[in-house]
């Protein structure tokens, strides 16, 4: 969420410096002790990942509050998976590679935060003065967590080379509860089931001054219309479709393209905290509901934001003086994880063919004379950005004279920076190096992949993995003289398994295993992999957008439920099947049916898995429960009126059902025959029936799934709204349905049928 009253940080824009060359910078190094004023707890600064230069990196510093010496551990455990998410959300996963990570551990002298969970609650002793409801505020709402503003920039100047212009504080609260805010500073609980999906939407408001999509402020409370002008918001609009189109504003560039967060870039009424009269892109993205990715929209703007913080240019030749005519003129530029940057040449502004995107131009092979206008263009190519106005770009301009010689270089080559080899690196990664340059030669780097050279024409300082198609684990070297550098390269996806509440019955399929409820049904998704790190699990449902699997909200233990019309919590909706459900007041259909859901995990490498699948089917739960059999039962059972439900229950004899009663029967044993005439319902679920079952003339539902028929089914004459299900049963007989208002159904759950299937059921 966004605080009203905290300011934003305005986006600012890091200035490139010539370094001769890039030090390398471990991906952790020792921690470094920076101790305060006496009376203050001893900070420790952590590097988690470096990849260069405070000074020309975007630097996240994540600093805990309320945690106690002894709970440091969980801090760090915390950090791991917050991070560990954000690496697997665009443009972040894309952009890993320009974000150094400093963790500032301080030991509070008391554990947790103010006002948890309630005004009510003891306010703590702890460094950063962290507490929910606006720093204990009765005007302001319960979920915003906020920090000391002094505290916070006091701890994030501990970080040698960050300042207001270069960094993003991240403040995590030790606390189990839902919340955190957005401004000048991003805040988030550290131990809440969705805490890790907290931290990039506030840093969506943080870092890329972007608005919630909400259409509420208080939980519970739809807001009143939107009442304005067209909003400053990017993602906010008055415009039709068609005005963006024609007006070329907002996000026309995008309109009509699939959502990265699912459905189709278009116009969704709600947001800005008002509940009708203003527009936004799509139906769920990050901004308005965590679990889903950045749209395109807002993933643009992120993208832009992260750029600006870091410098394209890191190093290069010298631009303070002339260059001479045989020079050899060379750059270092950043080194996106997912794509190689664009350099392009041009001399007195005509392009220079032939340089393949390289590093590096030897003058010397143009054959300069005179005085010449040299420039050096970095652009990012990436398909995240459409707006050629917000697109990185970056040149550097240096003046040759002909007439002057390059001086020579006579130490060995070596590298001096790379991808960090402190970690394994995923299989569609861009691994690069950098060298020492010289003015008269360039440095050749060569790869190889288990001891096998393999070709990198063009800029040979950036390595794409991708199209090697590499699978299982293997080691990668880069070679420049006897200088080397050695990867790990992890191009194993992580292992994920899903665990599911019990079915009616499961059909085992080759795409995958199908399942039929007739309730709220929940699953579970475990992961495993061979490298540390926490490992992410998504889910998506009917080729929706994929959506983190954290549990659920109230217990990060507990298995993911869905129902029809999904799970009210806190005033949001969890675990609607169907036309999305987000807030108590959407007006949808329930979702009962056939639904599609895929899953797969993204580990700490960044390696995303292939999918996997099963389908679940709904159906509407049976009439509450009258009257309810368990035991055993010697004799025969006359249903007369109401509902009968047959728990585990052994009936050592017939059953009847007459006009107007419903039996539901589940893991029962029935030892005689089933017959029902005119029956409200009649529901044999995980059922053996010793005998044949007849029903005629049944007005509600019947279904008969999973179950063992030892005699012949017959279905007649049903008026029920929907299809009579006869699924995934056992049938010692004949099956024959015959004068139903609506042909039954079997759910694509084939029968075992040992005699003639007839009439409405022949296929099934």
């Amino acid at each position: 969420m966004r605080i009203r009253f905290r300011r934003l940080l305005a986006a600012g824009t890091v200035a490139a410096t010539a370094l001769a060359a890039l030090p390398l910078a471990p991906a952790a190094s020792a921690p470094l002790e920076a101790p305060l004023a006496a009376a203050e707890p001893a900070a420790k600064v952590v590097p988690i990942q470096v990849t260069g230069p405070a000074s020309s990196r975007f630097n996240l510093v994540v600093m805990g509050d309320g945690y106690t010496a002894a709970e440091l551990p969980k801090f760090r455990e915390q950090v791991d998976k917050h991070l560990n998410v954000l690496w697997s959300i665009e443009p972040f996963k894309s952009y890993r590679s320009y974000v150094n990570v400093y963790a500032i551990e301080i030991p509070s002298p008391q554990s947790g935060v103010d006002c948890d969970p309630n005004l009510t609650s003891p306010k703590v002793e702890t460094p950063l003065n962290m507490g929910f409801w606006g720093g204990c505020n009765p005007a302001s709402v319960q979920r915003a967590l906020v920090v000391g503003t002094a505290a916070a920039i006091k701890y994030a100047d501990l970080v040698p080379g960050t300042t207001a212009a270069n960094r993003q504080v991240l403040a995590i609260g030790n606390s189990d509860t839902y919340g955190g805010t957005g401004g000048t500073y991003a805040t988030a609980s550290g131990g809440n089931a969705m805490s890790a999906l907290i931290t990039p939407h506030e840093l969506g408001h943080s870092l890329g001054g972007l608005q919630d999509e909400y259409d509420y402020y208080a939980r519970g409370e739809r807001g009143a219309p939107y009442e304005g002008g067209e909003p400053t918001s990017i993602h906010h609009t008055l415009l039709t479709e068609q005005q963006m189109a024609a007006q070329q504003k907002k996000w026309f560039r995008w309109l009509g393209e699939p959502s990265e967060s699912g459905g189709v870039i278009g116009r969704y009424e709600a947001g800005l905290y008002a509940g009708s009269g203003v527009w936004r892109p799509s139906r769920h993205s990050m901004m308005k509901v965590l679990g889903y990715y950045f749209d395109q929209v807002s993933r643009e703007r992120m993208t832009q934001r992260i750029s600006s913080r870091a410098a394209l240019f890191q190093a290069s030749t010298p631009t303070t003086g002339p260059v001479a005519g045989d020079q050899v003129v060379w750059l270092q530029t950043l080194h996106p994880l997912s794509h190689e940057l664009d350099v392009t040449w041009t001399l007195d502004g005509v392009p220079v063919q032939g340089t393949d995107n390289r590093r590096q131009l030897d003058l010397a092979k143009l054959g300069l004379t005179g005085a010449h206008t040299l420039k050096a263009t970095v652009t990012d190519p990436t398909d995240f950005i459409r707006d050629p106005a917000v697109r990185p770009t970056a040149s550097r301009t240096w003046t040759v004279n002909a007439s002057l010689s390059a001086g020579s270089f006579d130490a060995e080559p070596e590298i001096v920076a790379s991808t960090s080899v402190d970690h394994p690196v995923g299989g569609d990664q861009v691994v690069y190096v950098e060298t020492t340059q010289a003015d008269d030669a360039v440095p050749a780097v060569s790869w190889q992949v288990d001891g096998k050279p393999v070709a990198n024409p063009g800029n040979d300082r950036d390595l794409e993995l991708a199209p090697l198609g590499l699978t299982g684990r293997h080691t990668l070297t880069a070679s420049v003289g006897a200088s080397t550098r050695t990867w790990t390269i992890d191009a194993r996806e992580a292992l994920v398994e899903h665990q599911m509440s019990k079915p009616l019955v499961t059909v085992q399929k080759a795409t995958g295993p199908e399942y039929i409820y007739n309730g709220p049904f929940t699953m579970g998704l475990t992961t495993s992999d061979d490298t540390d790190g926490y490992v992410v699990p998504e889910f998506r449902v009917n080729g929706d957008g994929w959506y983190n699997y954290f549990g659920w909200p109230t217990d990060a233990s507990k298995p993911f439920t869905f129902t029809a019309e999904g799970t009210v919590i806190d005033s949001l909706v969890y675990g609607k099947l169907g036309p999305a459900r987000i807030v108590p007041w959407d007006d949808v259909p329930p979702g009962y049916g056939r639904h599609g859901i895929e899953y797969r995990a993204i580990d700490a490498a960044g390696n995303v898995g292939d999918p996997r699948r099963f389908v679940a089917t709904l159906l509407r739960s049976p009439a509450a429960c009258g009257r309810t059999l368990t035991g055993t039962h010697n004799a025969s059972l006359t249903i007369t009126s109401g509902v009968t439900c047959l728990n585990g229950a052994r009936i050592n004899g017939p059953v009847k059902v007459a006009a107007g009663a419903t039996l539901v029967a589940t893991d029962a044993f029935i030892g005689g025959p089933v017959r029902a005439t005119s029956a409200a319902a009649v529901h044999l679920l995980r059922t053996t029936v010793a005998g044949p079952v007849a029903l005629n003339g049944t007005t509600g539902t019947a279904e008969v799934i999973g179950s063992t028929i030892g005699g012949p089914v017959e279905i007649t004459a049903a008026r029920t709204s929907e299809p009579a299900a006869v699924a995934g049963n056992t049938i010692a007989g004949p099956l024959r349905c015959a004068a139903n208002t609506k042909a039954p159904t079997n759910l694509q759950a084939p029968n075992r049928v040992a005699g003639p299937r007839g009439g409405q059921c022949a296929t099934l």
